[in-house]
């Protein structure tokens, strides 16, 4: 791909005649998967640039992988990639970045709650130099509890994790070809998308948009798989619960030794404590708490380093993060719909 001279940033500025691939995981969305292809092809199919559109069925059970097949035999720009059972949707992504064959290349949801009117815009930071653009959700229609812990998430993610990671930025973004190369090239499988994109670095700019409610069906995304997502972001890019166990056992071992010293002291001489003496207290009570706080802590940590010891089972045993059943791409020679 071309480029034209220097931008005012000093990053060359790419031209307008360009491939762009629009990834699309897809899990039990039959109710909105016309309305999504209607939609990225209503705003991105009569451009100055090349679509391709990346539709990836995460083993639905559901008529999703009927309907989009059928858009990739009506429709050359369509790709469509079928897994061989549902891996989850940051392997879902991943195998749509692996198919993609674009310039650029954007990861969409297909509940159309990122408006595709808002990947012009980032095309627009793109064709000006920046290589990571970047969807910063703004207003949430969602629920109030949803929306407060997606806020506490990304604070929190950006606090421990080892990158700069923006706020309030999803999956939802455009990548350059040189930066999907990166990410695809990365070994791991358990992969979480704005992690592994916030850490590829590049020249990096955000667009801020305005979330919108889904367009039909209903969210894939409860919240247990929202605390997995929550989890998988904060083990893959910090080691902070680590050292926070280690802290944590210091302090714990800090304490109980001056407690002990302390216990010592008041025993030998007899010291009376809020009236009472050591002698006249026979320490059930907070023997019971000093088991139930230590056993608690020991619980913890061993959970902690149990996500991590986890981790780097699944990633030694060497499986992919998923296996495409069948790939479905329609000749370019066919005949153009209707």
């Amino acid at each position: 791909m071309a480029a034209t001279p220097e931008s005012p940033a000093g990053e060359p500025a790419r031209l307008h005649k360009f491939s762009l691939s629009v990834v699309v995981p897809c899990f039990n969305e039959e109710d909105v998967l016309l309305l999504t292809y209607r939609r990225l092809v209503e705003v991105l199919g009569n451009r100055d640039f090349r679509l391709q559109i990346v539709f990836v069925d995460d083993g639905s059970s559901d008529h999703t992988p009927c309907i989009i097949a059928n858009f990739s035999q009506e429709d050359a720009r369509v790709k469509t990639v079928l897994l061989s059972r549902n891996f989850g949707h940051q392997a879902a992504v991943s195998a749509g970045l692996a198919n993609a064959d674009g310039d650029a290349v954007v990861v969409i949801d297909a509940d159309l709650q990122d408006p595709p009117e808002v990947v012009l815009q980032m095309i627009e930071k793109w064709t000006a130099g920046a290589d990571v653009v970047y969807g910063i959700r703004t207003k949430r229609k969602e629920p109030l509890l949803k929306r407060t812990g997606y806020s506490i998430f990304y604070r929190t993610f950006r606090r421990l994790a080892d990158i700069d990671a923006p706020v309030d930025a999803g999956d939802f973004s455009l990548i350059d070809r040189k930066v999907l190369d990166v990410i695809n090239q990365l070994p791991e499988k358990n992969r979480f998308f704005r992690g592994l994109r916030a850490w590829s670095g590049f020249r990096q700019a955000g667009v801020v948009y305005e979330r919108d409610p889904r367009a039909a069906g209903y969210t894939k995304y409860p919240l247990r798989k929202l605390i997995k997502l929550a989890n998988d972001g904060i083990f893959n890019f910090s080691t902070v619960p680590l050292t926070g166990v280690f802290y944590v056992g210091i302090s714990m071992s800090s304490l109980s030794f001056t407690g002990l010293v302390l216990v010592l002291v008041f025993r030998i001489f007899d010291i009376p404590i809020f009236g009472m003496r050591p002698s006249d207290v026979q320490g059930f009570t907070s023997t019971i708490l000093t088991i139930l706080l230590i056993g608690g802590i020991q619980l913890v940590s061993t959970g902690v380093l149990g996500e991590y010891i986890g981790r780097i089972y699944y990633e030694t045993k060497g499986r992919p993060a998923y296996i495409i059943r069948d790939n479905i791409v329609r000749p370019e020679s066919a005949p153009p719909p209707g």
